[in-house]
């Protein structure tokens, strides 16, 4: 600029400073509330974001005009009202797992509020300068414990830079509030606009961060939910064909060459006359009885999956022809019980089973459903309700 030197335009005074996080603040908690409309699942925790955002921006017009209040009024009010913004973040997040409680941030804001009405009006200098950013520190300690313990937020990628962001803010109030006073101590007050200044700087990087990083958390978990549903069979809740055989492939790699897998294919027998005789809402609720027959038995290692109409498999690691003979045989049997019982569908239904087991030298999983297949046509054509294996087996 006419008349200035290369070092006066780089300066940025801490009124300026002041503006530029009050207008990002303005900006993430606008995107914030666009970003509910399109997660209504999330709208809670984004409106509590949100509103940080906002009182964020709130404090920080309060600390510009702090001067205008009264006594230590200024500087308190500032405090508590910055500091309830990191509580709404920790509030918003404790959400993730469920309805969160009132009792610690309220607990936090009462007891500042008893600091700055006893300690604070003998010692308003130190209480702004260092004693201030211990609350800070300890809401974005919590926060990032939070999103550490989240069982929701655990398998997001998110969730990892959400914890450096309120981490690393958490850390550098707590080294504001311990290191600044031996520093100015030893060097002169001289050095507090620069420490206001750091933080600011600080302050810019924490306004953009903490905002993005809870907006990726609900995204990716949205994505996440999304890609779960394309691979889950809507009816029954097991997995539909694409899922089975993606988990299936999966669990085929990963199985050790000296463990065995075996592969049950079902197939309901005469289940176009349930649903002609009975409504197609009868039938429903007897595929939904078969999964959960199945889901129950198979156990949690093992991989189902409704491929198509009345035709389901179950990949079983680990079993031999014997101990998968005894599953499907179990199932069977189960499940042409419950189907009859009057806490059932209350309609006769039994299925044909075909069992297949992959040694160490074969782990394609489509080869094994072929193989397994052959043996449910055998079943079927046999008379139904029966088990038979294939004759790799």
């Amino acid at each position: 600029m006419p008349g200035g030197t290369g070092d006066d335009t780089m300066q940025i005074d801490l009124h300026t400073l002041y503006c530029l996080i009050v207008g990002t603040l303005l900006v993430a908690g606008a995107m914030t509330l666009w970003e509910r409309q399109a997660h209504p699942r999330r709208a809670r925790e984004l409106g509590i974001w949100a509103g940080a955002c906002l009182t964020f921006a709130a404090g920080l017009v309060l600390a510009m005009n702090r001067a205008l209040l009264p006594g230590v009024l200024g500087p308190a009010l500032v405090n508590l009202v910055i500091v309830t913004g990191y509580l709404m973040v920790l509030h918003g997040v404790r959400h993730l797992d469920g309805r969160a409680r009132l009792r610690v941030p309220l607990g936090v804001l009462a007891g500042l509020a008893l600091l700055w009405a006893t300690l604070g009006v003998h010692f308003p200098g130190p209480f702004w300068n260092y004693v201030a950013s211990l609350p800070i520190a300890l809401a974005c300690g919590l926060t990032a414990l939070a999103l550490l313990r989240s069982r929701t937020a655990r398998p997001l990628r998110a969730r990892q830079v959400a914890i450096a962001v309120s981490g690393g803010h958490a850390l550098f109030n707590l080294a504001r509030a311990v290191l600044t006073p031996a520093l100015v101590a030893a060097y002169g007050d001289g050095l507090l606009p620069a420490f206001g200044k750091a933080t600011m700087y600080e302050g810019v990087l924490y306004s953009v961060a903490m905002p993005m990083s809870l907006i990726a958390l609900v995204r990716e978990e949205a994505q996440a939910q999304a890609v779960a549903a394309s691979r889950t069979d809507y009816l029954t809740g097991i997995a539909n064909r694409h899922g089975f055989f993606e988990a299936g492939d999966r669990l085929m790699a990963g199985l050790a060459p000296e463990r065995p897998a075996a592969l049950l294919a079902f197939d309901l027998d005469h289940f176009k006359a349930i649903n002609d005789r009975h409504g197609h809402a009868a039938g429903d609720a007897v595929l939904r009885l078969f999964a959960d027959t199945t889901r129950r038995i198979a156990g949690p290692g093992a991989v189902i999956g409704r491929l198509g109409g009345e035709e389901f498999a179950t990949l079983l690691p680990g079993l031999d022809v014997a101990a998968a003979r005894r599953v499907g045989e179990d199932v069977a049997r189960a499940f042409a019980a419950a189907a009859t019982d009057r806490d059932g569908p209350g309609i006769p239904a039994t299925v044909s089973v075909g069992l297949a087991v992959a040694g160490a030298e074969d782990r394609d999983l489509p080869a094994l459903l072929s193989a397994a297949d052959r043996a449910l046509y055998r079943a079927k054509a046999g008379g139904r309700n029966r088990l038979e294996v294939a004759a790799a087996a």
